[in-house]
């Protein structure tokens, strides 16, 4: 198996799309209800500050998108969304692509990266951002609305990319 973490190429869209559009379609891990379309996707991807793919054996597995968390005098933090394609859960994309988050985010000038709404029941995501180093700083009780029309409790994250006992 050959993994390769590396920035997404125009000839990527496709897988890109599936597994961003498996995601969402889950409707148990991100905020999104509508699928993309290749022209929304191409546009969305592009306009990130950064965007990876996770190529397993030359095929898109996973991926993540790195951009600000808000604008102007919040825009030194960074926000990034992770998929990994159903089929190869468990393998060790997520963590390769949050880890490759957490170095990039450094390289880009974010001082630290927030996640805004990791769903409660993602135990997932969660474990895998606490053994990375990032702190819950709160939680949203019934913020995330799952497939099925339940609220869900929905977790902030946050991890420092200055601290140099600890950088990104």
């Amino acid at each position: 198996m050959a993994l390769e973490i590396r920035p997404y190429r125009e000839e990527d869209l496709a897988g890109m799309l599936k597994v961003w559009n498996e995601v969402v379609e889950g409707g148990e891990a991100f905020p999104q209800i509508e699928p993309l379309t290749l022209e929304k996707a191409a546009e969305f991807f592009a306009a990130q500050t950064l965007s990876v793919v996770a190529d397993l054996d030359g095929k898109v597995m996973g991926l993540y998108v790195l951009h600000p968390n808000n604008v102007g005098r919040c825009a030194h933090v960074g926000n990034a969304s992770y998929a990994v394609a159903s089929s190869v859960r468990g393998l060790g994309l997520g963590r390769a692509l949050v880890e490759d988050s957490l170095a990039q985010a450094a390289r880009k000038g974010f001082r630290g990266l927030q996640f805004n709404a990791v769903v409660a029941g993602n135990a997932g995501a969660i474990h895998l951002y606490e053994d990375l180093g990032f702190v819950r700083v709160g939680t949203v009780p019934g913020g995330f609305v799952n497939f099925m029309g339940g609220y869900e409790d929905i977790h902030i994250y946050y991890r420092d990319c200055v601290d140099t006992r600890r950088p990104c």
